[in-house]
């Protein structure tokens, strides 16, 4: 399965796509909090997003997964 996973731990500030959404190599999909700084998660690949794993607000440490790719 074709996933993204967190490079470091912090609080979902934002999630930038849904379900079912393309997204591009280099896309923004969600916006980590770590120390009062916003640190955006970039996709790795493009592909169709199947399903987003964390919600805002929700704490993730390293290596969780943040959405999987069809």
């Amino acid at each position: 399965m074709n996933e993204l996973k967190s490079t470091m731990a912090g609080t979902v500030f934002t999630v930038d796509v849904n379900a079912g959404d393309e997204v591009t190599a280099g896309q923004t999909v969600v916006v980590l909090e770590s120390m009062k700084m916003e640190i955006p998660v970039e996709a790795e690949k493009g592909g169709k997003v199947k399903e987003v794993r964390v919600n805002i607000g929700d704490f993730i440490n390293e290596g969780d997964t943040i959405l999987t790719f069809e």
